[in-house]
């Protein structure tokens, strides 16, 4: 049987900390607890399941104080937990047997992480796979029986364990300053980082988020080494910008941008609002109905569902068929159940 240390990154988590812990330390032979700063009781709750607790002084960096956890860890295997984490009996049995019947390869065993959708995370997937469990050390082997190389790509188990995400709120306000912050230092962000950023926005950004994220896109647009994928979100980012502050010229020019590149849900739904405030119905009904039935979204899934339906029937609200409003926002919960059901 595998042996498991249980490492977590924590700050003021004393309202939820515990019933973290207590659907999972038992499945643990360490547990690593590591603090950056809380002012409340996380450390003393903590202690009931564990000595070895540090602390870490915050420098803003997520990976950096991951990786100083993983470094205080001794089992064979770590597993990485946050404290809005709850496994439920059911996925702890088979945690339990996976623990037994693991084969010795894995090097990472990703599980199912669940309940995205309910709490405005920047998922557009309700359940989606993560890595969770790790080898501590990993052995290098030599693959091949000619032109022998050593195998450098992890071996990874994908197990049907469902770890339900159940924070207290979302974090877009700690993520979208710390975005701030390191593109105001000149920080490019990677490809993933990039695309985040923008689904952040789109899923739980509001007007001032778009304003002080507006000229890290606009340089994105421009930038030769981005690709077409990161170019079409970072001009759907500046073009809500634009439509917030009124500046027709630039919402076109980047909503134009984003249609000669087959468009999307997200800047349908722009100018689909464009119109809509200057009560142009007709021309706003065809840009919510792209959004709803022509395009699929690549940064918000609402983008595609109950969103344009509801501007669909703001639409027929204001043009008086109160009838087919009915209907789009029957449409537009039914999306809404879907998406969290």
């Amino acid at each position: 049987m595998i042996t498991i240390s249980l490492c977590m990154i924590v700050k003021n988590e004393e309202r939820i900390l515990a019933r973290c812990l207590d659907s999972i330390a038992d499945l643990m032979e360490e547990i690593v607890i590591v603090d950056t700063g809380s002012t409340d009781r996380t450390k003393t709750i903590a202690s009931k399941y564990t000595d070895k607790i540090y602390d870490y002084e915050w420098t803003g960096d997520f990976a950096e104080a991951r990786n100083f956890a993983f470094s205080k860890a001794g089992m064979e295997y770590i597993y990485s937990a946050d404290a809005d984490e709850v496994m439920d009996e059911r996925n702890r049995e088979v945690f339990r047997r996976l623990k037994t019947t693991l084969l010795p390869e894995i090097d990472i065993v990703q599980m199912y992480y669940a309940n995205q959708l309910s709490y405005g995370t920047i998922y557009n997937y309700d359940r989606e796979l993560r890595p969770k469990l790790f080898r501590r050390l990993r052995t290098f082997r030599w693959q091949g029986a000619i032109h022998e190389q050593v195998g450098l790509l992890p071996v990874i188990y994908d197990s049907e364990i469902e770890i339900r995400h159940m924070p207290e709120n979302n974090h877009k306000d700690r993520d979208l300053a710390a975005f701030v912050r390191r593109t105001g230092e000149g920080d490019r962000l990677d490809k993933r980082l990039h695309n985040i950023y923008a689904k952040e926005l789109f899923i739980s950004g509001e007007d001032q988020d778009f304003l002080k994220a507006a000229a890290f896109f606009e340089s994105s647009c421009m930038d030769t080494e981005r690709s077409a994928d990161e170019i079409k979100e970072a001009a759907c980012v500046v073009a809500r910008a634009a439509r917030i502050t009124g500046d027709t010229a630039k919402f076109f020019k980047y909503a134009m941008k984003v249609v000669a590149c087959e468009g999307c849900a997200e800047i349908c739904c722009e100018l689909g609002e464009y119109y809509l405030g200057l009560q142009d119905v007709d021309e706003a009904v065809v840009w919510y109905y792209n959004a709803a039935y022509e395009t699929e979204s690549i940064l918000n899934l609402r983008c595609s569902k109950e969103i344009p339906l509801r501007g669909l029937a703001r639409c027929y609200r204001m043009a008086g068929n109160e009838m087919q409003a009915a209907e789009y926002d029957r449409l537009a919960a039914q999306s809404a159940v879907g998406l969290t059901g």
